[in-house]
């Protein structure tokens, strides 16, 4: 990754993620888990932006439920 690579769109807490996918918590941890069922290596990953505190980039979180869309127009 470049050092001046620019980013769009807002770094989402992960409450906003949880409101703006309409998922539970214990879901969206069950995602990133490589170990879960649920597991989806291209659900979004977290940013650390401090020792105790991450984000999601908005654009990615956006990137991915339009991909889920097109997966189900697909079928």
């Amino acid at each position: 990754m470049h050092a001046q690579q620019q980013f769009a769109g807002r770094a989402l807490k992960l409450q906003e993620v949880l409101n703006l996918l309409s998922i539970s918590k214990s879901y969206h941890f069950a995602k990133l888990d490589s170990k879960s069922k649920s597991y989806d290596p291209t659900y979004p990953r977290p940013v650390s932006i401090g020792e105790r505190s991450v984000r999601y980039m908005e654009h990615e979180v956006l990137e991915w439920l339009e991909k889920r869309m097109e997966e189900r127009d697909a079928q």
